[in-house]
């Protein structure tokens, strides 16, 4: 699954400030000891997660982002990369080929907003290949069902458990597991006896954060109609909350985790 330049542009700053502090000290605290280091960062969009976390790394820095969208990977080579870091792209679609996107020298695997768009299928053949090599794992802002819209509607409910729903329909993986990915990656991570550190990861949407709100609003509105709520229903709710977000009288916050996971002993 392929997202618009613009959406991830607009989340990109929200996604910075949520990141959990505590499990990106846990990544910098596992590498303190490296003057180099080798990531491979997968489904990387336009490369938000390399401008986000290549300040908690060694100081030389080789990155591999991997997608399978061209013009998104084409965004991601014309970013600035930090000072001493290499940066090359490759296409690939994760969804098929993960083992091979993982194949050459790394030292650390990388994911934003992916795990909830994977399927159980290909989150177990992710793990066992992560492990199978060793390798350290951070995987950040994995949607995990929680919301909170302020004021509040009537309707809310009923919006919010169909978008959980629609999160678990096929996004190009299998069907996804959506809010349960995270929990699902903890399981399976400790199975193959890896340290796991989690922490949570939430959007907040402030009454200013107008554009995002309405944005992810009629996301949710239409996933909403596609599981079939009536359109009244959802054309009522949705004028609602835009009424309110337009007023400045919006809040939103949307549950995500990150968590950084190590195997018991490196390699």
């Amino acid at each position: 699954m392929s997202f618009a330049a613009e959406w991830l542009a607009l989340r990109e700053p929200y996604d910075g400030r949520a990141r959990n502090a505590d499990v990106l000290a846990a990544v910098s605290a596992t590498f303190a000891g490296q003057t180099a280091i080798n990531v491979v960062d997968l489904g990387c969009g336009t490369g938000s997660t390399l401008r986000a976390v290549s300040r908690h790394l060694p100081p030389r820095q080789t990155w591999r982002l991997v997608d399978n969208n061209l013009s998104l990977l084409a965004r991601a080579a014309d970013s600035a990369a930090p000072p001493g870091a290499h940066v090359t792209t490759t296409p690939m679609d994760i969804a098929r080929d993960v083992e091979a996107a993982l194949d050459g020298p790394v030292d650390l695997v990388t994911v934003s907003a992916l795990l909830d768009l994977a399927s159980a299928e290909w989150l177990e053949r992710f793990v066992v290949e992560v492990a199978a090599r060793r390798l350290p794992l951070y995987a950040a802002l994995s949607y995990d069902g929680r919301a909170e819209l302020a004021p509040a509607h009537a309707l809310d409910e009923r919006m919010i458990a169909a978008v959980n729903r629609h999160q678990r329909r096929d996004k190009g993986f299998g069907p996804a597991l959506g809010p349960a990915a995270a929990a699902e990656a903890v399981h399976r991570l400790a199975v193959v006896q890896y340290e796991v550190t989690q922490g949570a990861s939430d959007w907040v949407f402030g009454p200013q954060d107008t554009a995002i709100q309405n944005e992810v609003l009629a996301g949710w509105a239409t996933a909403a109609r596609e599981l079939g709520e009536p359109l009244d229903d959802v054309t009522a709710w949705l004028t609602s909350r835009r009424d309110l977000v337009a007023a400045g009288r919006a809040t939103m916050r949307v549950g995500h985790v990150d968590l950084f996971a190590r195997p018991t002993a490196m390699r």
